[in-house]
């Protein structure tokens, strides 16, 4: 059995429209399950200023994103479990939802599932780099239940 540490912070605003705590993990041990034993993740829910503001101090863009991943590494060559931290904006999140015509759960779903993808290493820089990740996330959604949105 895999086990999973959650951390939420939840730094916007309202907390309405927030998914529960269980469906976040329910999510993170989906993909977790396929790659770690043990692991620990925070998630920081926030709004759109302090989306800007980090993903300009760490990406060099000037705007709000929906989601931002940040592995943890140690200075030290320490073994951890703790595998980085999802910076979610949710202002972004239920926007997008509503503009793709997507729910709301399962736009959730996508980018903790995303986000997680990049934690493990996956990213979206070169075309066969973005194909496999965009395969482990379609993957992980239909085992999930939810469509291809892509």
């Amino acid at each position: 059995m895999n086990k999973i540490n959650l951390n939420i912070q939840i730094i916007c605003k309202t907390k309405n429209k927030l998914p529960s705590k269980n469906f976040f993990k329910f999510l993170l041990k989906t993909v977790l399950s396929k790659f770690k034993k043990k692991c620990e993740i925070n998630i920081r829910i926030v709004d759109k200023n302090e989306s800007r503001y980090l993903n300009f101090k760490f990406c060099g863009k000037n705007k709000a994103t929906n989601v931002l991943s940040f592995s943890f590494e140690p200075l030290l060559k320490i073994k951890s479990h703790i595998l980085g931290d999802i910076i979610i904006c949710k202002q972004l999140i239920i926007q997008e939802a509503i503009k793709q015509k997507k729910n709301l759960n399962e736009h959730w779903a996508h980018i903790i599932i995303h986000g997680c993808l990049h934690l493990l290493g996956f990213n979206h820089i070169k075309i066969n780099e973005t194909k496999k990740m965009e395969y482990l996330e379609k993957k992980f959604l239909k085992e999930l239940g939810y469509s291809n949105k892509y």
